[in-house]
């Protein structure tokens, strides 16, 4: 056979591999396990960290002072420096109605060795642990939710003796960018993380999703959360790590009433999101951005690139190879697309997606060596310190 067939053969083999053996990823069934309501309904405290969040507050927040929770539950809304009015505008919106009590802090700075959000995690974690609640629910300040989803995450918890609950919330998807770029988002992080193993007692592949955690206080201590992860920019996944090292149980998947408001309009936009974590993902690791970028490669661009080539060149194993690759590619993909309510004619569209994140990738790694690091709103983290300890190390 030609070498372009012998690539070609390559692709297909992988995903026959990940369609059976990678945790089947490209399922969406991993929905908030089955629950029964406690008899006495454990104290929550919401922890929001916020910075400049001012234009999706009035859609986010309203919805959590409205949760329609049994037991005693307050917010926490920590304002990190934000210069748009973020702390006032809660404040407002809190005075608009009846509801979870809110109280809004602002820390300051971060301390030496902290990201930003962590930082406010922690001061919110701080606060609450004053109130003894016997959970905590971390929550971005983008993200909406159901008069009933406290209600559920804690059923959840309970019934499964669970020490972390963590929903992957629905991501907006209304402009063409998100919807050609969003969904390939979330299969792709499945695909690193597959939730069935995520969920499996005793598994070794851990992950969150940052923007609806609800965590068992005790577990947050024995955890040391978030000292132990505190200058993590994948925060989510390095939280659910440390609480899985110190021996709690984890759950994670897909949100069905937890929704993000936060709009990603532009390809730009998008870009931004992305490539802020991406290399960070890859411990600044300059050999594994280039094992990515040759696997990225070879899954995803190989399959229409070999049947293409193999077309022209009447290259029959070629074509059948890449054709068929391409094919099991574009079926897993199918169910996400489902789950955001998406033209199911995005699928075949999948490579060109996986090359926008190629790009997006090899782009953090330029901004990283160039001294910009993981860049958010206004603050830029470097590579964490040797020096930061080994929790933050392993995290990274």
């Amino acid at each position: 056979m030609s070498v372009i067939a012998w690539i070609a053969v390559g692709s297909l083999a992988v995903w026959v591999w990940l369609l059976l053996g990678q945790g089947l990823f490209w399922r969406t069934d991993q929905r908030l396990p089955p629950r029964t309501e406690p008899d006495d309904w454990p104290s929550v405290a919401v922890v929001v960290p916020a910075r400049d969040e001012a234009a999706v507050l009035p859609m986010s927040l309203p919805s959590l002072l409205a949760q329609d929770y049994p037991g005693d539950a307050e917010v926490f809304l920590v304002d990190d420096g934000s210069t748009d009015g973020t702390g006032e505008l809660a404040g407002a919106l809190a005075a608009r109605g009846c509801g979870l009590p809110l109280t809004v802090v602002s820390p300051g700075e971060p301390g030496t060795g902290w990201t930003g959000k962590l930082w406010a995690l922690g001061y919110g974690i701080g606060l609450a642990r004053a109130h003894e609640p016997e959970y905590l629910l971390l929550t971005d300040a983008d993200i909406a939710h159901e008069p009933d989803s406290l209600r559920e995450l804690v059923s959840a918890a309970v019934s499964r003796d669970l020490d972390l609950v963590s929903q992957m919330a629905r991501l907006r998807v209304a402009s063409f960018w998100e919807c050609l770029v969003v969904p390939a988002f979330v299969y792709f992080f499945a695909q690193l993380y597959p939730f069935r193993w995520v969920n499996r007692p005793g598994a070794a592949t851990a992950a969150a999703a940052g923007g609806c955690v609800l965590l068992r206080t005790a577990a947050a201590e024995r955890a040391r959360i978030p000292e132990s992860i505190r200058q993590a920019v994948i925060d989510d996944v390095s939280l659910a790590r440390a609480v899985q090292r110190s021996g709690g149980r984890i759950w994670l998947g897909l949100a069905e009433r937890v929704d993000s408001v936060r709009p990603y309009p532009g390809l730009g936009d998008l870009w931004r999101m992305v490539s802020r974590s991406a290399y960070a993902q890859l411990r600044h690791n300059v050999l594994l951005l280039l094992g990515t970028v040759l696997g990225l490669s070879l899954i995803y661009l190989a399959p229409p690139v070999t049947l293409v080539a193999g077309l022209r060149s009447q290259d029959a194993p070629a074509a059948w190879a890449g054709g068929l690759a391409w094919l099991v590619m574009a079926g897993t993909y199918l169910p996400m697309l489902r789950y955001y309510r998406q033209s199911l004619w995005l699928a075949p569209l999948l490579p060109f997606t996986a090359l926008l994140y190629l790009l997006m990738t090899v782009d953090s790694a330029v901004q990283h060596y160039r001294g910009r690091g993981a860049a958010w709103k206004g603050r830029t983290y470097a590579r964490p310190e040797r020096n930061a300890g080994p929790e933050a190390a392993r995290d990274h």
